[in-house]
């Protein structure tokens, strides 16, 4: 039985051990996990981190439509700081499918969000450090185990992937983000929350962030953010009703520009598609260069905007 939200939005007990151990960059070195259990554990951390302003932002229209994001580097300003002050992760189990949540204490918006991971699951630590950065925005956001403990791994060969690949159900998968839903539904309305949700997810997540908008067919989600997702099934997208912001670069070979701008014209309502010149599949939750650096800075403050729109 998982706890409820608002115990999870309290203060941890004494003597917790953190689920995360902040650095002074926003890249982590692995996650030290806390063992599920049945008893729910608590962690309390703070962040805070130096980062250009992201105030001189533009977006420009190219000649296939999609949005071109630049960033004017005579008008950066002076670095400031970025500080996070106390989150709330918690490891927990919902209907046999492990996952972990993360609350904003101080400045909580009483908004939720699922995120959905790429194909190395909710325990990766690029993931869990994106999920924290967006938690210190205020928001409770909850990671699932989309792959029932069997994610893939770079120590994996190549050659079985595709077969790894066909044995992650979409039907298993959808039933798994419907309980999800229904549980975060249940869990805000017993802390006196009514606000939406919203989805975003990365690479195979991304996909299946239009699954899960088309198959929400009360309403629960507002808004959907989805980063290079692979293989969308475009058959679905007239099925969703609320806008989504599609991120991607231009070199990304998964992830197709023009078959972002049909998805985006199907779902219509608002939906975006921001291209950034350059960058490849995995740049905004997984930067290797100073410029995806830049670029997945960018890229977080376009998706904060998103939100805070839709959502608050």
């Amino acid at each position: 039985m998982a706890a409820s939200l608002a115990s999870l939005s309290s203060s941890a007990q004494a003597g917790t051990r953190p689920l995360f151990i902040r650095h002074g960059s926003h890249r982590l070195p692995p996650s030290t996990l806390v063992p599920l259990s049945s008893s729910v554990q608590h962690s309390i951390t703070s962040f805070s981190r130096r980062r250009s302003s992201l105030k001189k932002i533009y977006a420009l229209e190219t000649s296939d439509g999609a949005v071109k994001v630049e960033l004017n580097e005579e008008e950066e300003e002076e670095e400031e700081d970025e500080s996070c002050e106390l989150v709330n992760g918690t490891e927990l189990s919902i209907d046999g499918v492990e996952a972990y949540l993360l609350t904003a204490v101080k400045n909580n918006n009483g908004t939720g969000l699922l995120l959905l991971s790429d194909i190395f699951g909710f325990q990766d630590s690029s993931t869990r450090d994106f999920a924290y950065r967006v938690a210190c925005n205020g928001y409770n956001v909850l990671v699932p185990d989309l792959f029932r403990g069997d994610p893939w791994s770079k120590t994996r060969p190549e050659s079985e992937f595709e077969e790894w690949r066909k044995e992650q159900d979409p039907n298993r998968i959808r039933q798994d983000t419907t309980a999800l839903t229904k549980w975060m539904v249940e869990e805000f309305a017993a802390a006196g929350i009514s606000k939406k949700l919203g989805v975003m997810g990365f690479c195979f997540g991304g996909g299946r962030v239009v699954d899960v908008l088309a198959a929400d067919k009360n309403g629960y989600f507002s808004t959907g953010v989805s980063f290079y997702g692979t293989r969308i099934d475009s058959a679905v997208a007239g099925e969703v009703k609320v806008p989504v912001l599609f991120i991607t670069g231009d070199k990304d070979p998964l992830c197709q520009v023009d078959g972002l701008h049909e998805i985006e014209e199907k779902i219509g309502g608002g939906s975006k598609v921001v291209v950034f010149e350059g960058r490849g599949h995995g740049f905004v939750h997984r930067p290797e260069t100073v410029e995806d650096d830049r670029d997945a800075d960018e890229a977080f403050a376009l998706m904060r905007n998103w939100l805070h729109h839709h959502l608050i």
